[in-house]
């Protein structure tokens, strides 16, 4: 027992969330000394290693990913692009974390992040209390699909579906889908869909724009750049899509020859059997894909009122404005796989220098050790 918590574990760091940026937030915290299990515990509410990959539909292979950079210290080697990404890339998780002994604890469920005394967060889970020092949330957002509200949806007769639980095209056979999203994701189940479909009919709310040419480094920059100035601004992060565009691949070509990808604007209402607009026209349909991305999973962190007037947490860097204990790794700027091994490393520079007893130090524990590099 402690004066901090009755029964609560005392480490300096918790990690919450072991997708690539918890993941990778882990490696370098134990690249500059500090130990799992002792200075800091990884948790993560998933059943196995993977993230989110591990719950991607199983048409999603790993040759057709949208963008996927190797963790830090571990690339991914000879992957076969034919198969489902959920089990390369789960496999390749799984790996890392038994190459850099992470110890990720799960499943966990993490209930709530609160202020506890001696300047300790509380952080209550499933399998106790943690009194943390610092803490790295990497949660990311396929816990919390977005589902549009729109007049009549309750009273549709056919079946409502998220991205988040997307089974692949083979259950759509023979039937009227409509699509609703204009990100990746709404344009890979379309192009899938439309192979065994009776119908499919595409919506969104904004025009798509295609992107030619392949993503530079500086449209990178300029697409990070535009989300760091929303988060600064304590607003909620906008997509990816949103500042990037739709790339402008052989099969979206196709898509867009063959009337597959010919866009539709956002319906006024859902009936029955199926939208209606306000023009009065009509579309009947058996299925409804709602393809509207996902939020930021931080409901937890709730309790330390870091959100700011515009409805997002501002960041400096990856740490929260409202208390620098606190940091986001893959939220917003670093919500991409490469993002998140830069923001993982750059949140653990900023923990060690808040909990050393002078900058540059490592844990008081432990002294800096180098990790080595490891290939699956």
């Amino acid at each position: 027992m402690n004066d901090i918590a009755p029964g609560a574990r005392e480490v300096d760091v918790v990690v919450i969330g072991a997708g690539q940026a918890g993941l990778s937030s882990a490696y370098h915290l134990r690249r500059v000394g500090y130990e799992p299990d002792r200075d800091f515990v990884v948790l993560d509410r998933s059943p196995r290693p993977g993230g989110a990959w591990q719950f991607r539909w199983p048409t999603l292979t790993y040759g057709t990913v949208h963008g996927m950079h190797a963790l830090p210290g571990m690339e991914l080697t000879e992957a076969d692009p034919g198969r489902a990404s959920s089990e390369v890339i789960g496999d390749y998780f799984d790996g890392y974390e038994r190459a850099f002994d992470l110890r990720v604890h799960r499943p966990v469920d993490v209930f709530a992040v609160r202020e506890g005394e001696g300047r300790r967060l509380l952080v209550e889970t499933s399998e106790g209390t943690y009194a943390a020092r610092a803490l790295i949330n990497a949660t990311g957002t396929w816990e919390r699909p977005f589902w549009p509200r729109y007049p009549g949806q309750a009273d549709f007769r056919g079946r409502q579906l998220h991205t988040a639980n997307y089974p692949g095209p083979e259950p759509f056979t023979g039937r009227r889908v409509i699509v609703v999203g204009g990100g990746t994701s709404a344009v890979q189940h379309l192009l899938e869909i439309a192979e065994v479909a009776a119908e499919t009919t595409w919506v969104t709310r904004r025009p798509p724009a295609f992107r030619e040419g392949p993503f530079t480094e500086d449209r990178g920059r300029t697409a990070v750049a535009l989300v760091e100035d929303r988060v600064r601004q304590g607003l909620p992060p906008r997509s990816v899509v949103s500042v990037t565009g739709l790339a402008m691949t052989d099969a979206v070509r196709r898509g867009l020859a063959d009337g597959v990808l010919d866009r539709l604007p956002m319906f006024d209402r859902i009936t029955p059997s199926g939208v209606a607009w306000a023009d009065g026209r009509t579309v009947d349909a058996d299925v409804i894909l709602w393809a509207t991305g996902f939020r930021a999973a931080i409901d937890h962190l709730a309790p330390l009122r870091l959100r700011e007037p515009g409805g997002g947490i501002a960041l400096d860097g990856t740490r929260t404005r409202r208390d620098p204990r606190v940091h986001l790794v893959g939220y917003g700027p670093s919500a991409s796989t490469i993002g998140a091994n830069r923001a993982g490393r750059a949140a653990v520079r900023d923990i060690r220098a808040l909990l050393s007893p002078s900058a540059g130090a490592g844990p008081a524990r432990a002294a800096s050790q180098p990790l080595r590099t490891a290939a699956v």
